[in-house]
């Protein structure tokens, strides 16, 4: 059942539906996304010190990306997240609130990392971008944080999925990451789940409009059974890093998140299952909207300090 703090945000979305993705240039898109999640996260801006930087990878490619440092910053940890936005939208800007939010609830100083997006670069582009920022960090910690401090990686949505993979594709490299944290994640463009069929329409993510960003996304790449593209049909996650994966109850995405947690506990993976109940995909930036949501973040901060700790042990 959803929250009922969330019925007049959801019953507003049905009576203006956005327009299908196919009608709109992506620049509109994209400003139209901003303007939304900017509405819903509300006025408060925490004060951290940020830092703008172009990281060059080792291939010569830049990423832009932006450090979060809160005044309670203790170098506990550094946390590299990725945002969301079905691999078309998002930037730096528009989860800005979240990672403030992040930054200041763990004392943790955070990287959010702005990949390339489709359109204009299909995949494998932000796949590779995960991937290289794993290494790159990983091996230039000092750069960003102390250097024996433990590395988290983080994505929500999108960014998700990209965490998870770069985690299945570098497990085995020695990067010592501490813990992956899939927040929502899409894990495939099949959508075909329990959650999927009941909560598709009408609860802020719509499958439709997810799946035209992923065939965006994908451009002539067809294979959906390549695990880069989904999740889960990864043969083998041994080693991969311990995880949180946080669900919410109407999500059309929660039931393959639950699904992963199950693959990475079969392959001997240490996970975590948060599941948000009454929340719908994107509630973290809906704390203006639901306090309740703001709680949940305070415990998903906590369950990192706990992998944060047992690294440090």
């Amino acid at each position: 059942m959803v929250h009922v703090a969330l019925e007049p945000v959801l019953r507003a979305a049905r009576d203006n539906p956005r327009p299908h993705p196919r009608t709109q240039d992506i620049g509109e898109r994209r400003a139209a996304f901003f303007e939304l999640v900017t509405s819903l996260r509300g006025d408060e801006v925490l004060p951290v010190s940020i830092s703008d930087t172009l990281v060059r990878l080792d291939d010569g490619r830049e990423l832009a990306t932006r450090l979060y440092v809160a005044d309670n910053d203790d170098g506990r940890a550094l946390v590299l997240y990725f945002h969301g936005g079905s691999f078309c939208l998002g930037s730096l800007d528009s989860h800005d609130a979240f990672c403030r939010r992040f930054c200041v609830d763990t004392g943790m100083r955070v990287l959010a990392v702005d990949y390339r997006l489709a359109p204009e670069f299909p995949f494998p582009a932000a796949v590779d971008d995960a991937t290289e920022m794993f290494r790159f960090v990983a091996s230039h910690l000092s750069q960003f944080a102390s250097p024996d401090a433990p590395l988290i990686v983080m994505g929500d949505s999108a960014g998700g999925s990209l965490v998870a993979v770069a985690s299945a594709l570098t497990k085995d490299e020695g990067l010592a990451i501490a813990a992956q944290v899939l927040i929502y994640p899409t894990l495939g463009p099949e959508l075909v789940t329990k959650s999927a069929h009941e909560y598709g329409s009408g609860y802020l993510l719509d499958l439709e409009h997810l799946r035209y960003d992923y065939s965006q996304y994908l451009g002539d790449f067809a294979d959906h059974t390549d695990p880069r593209v989904t999740p889960l049909m990864f043969s083998d996650l041994t080693q991969a890093p311990p995880a949180i994966v946080l669900v919410a109850e109407c999500d059309p995405l929660r039931d393959e998140g639950l699904a992963y947690a199950g693959l990475l506990e079969h392959f001997g993976v240490p996970v975590e299952i948060l599941q948000a109940e009454g929340m719908v995909h994107g509630f973290l930036g809906l704390g203006a909207v639901v306090p309740e949501a703001l709680t949940i973040l305070d415990d998903l901060a906590e369950r990192v300090h706990h992998f944060v700790e047992h690294a440090s042990a």
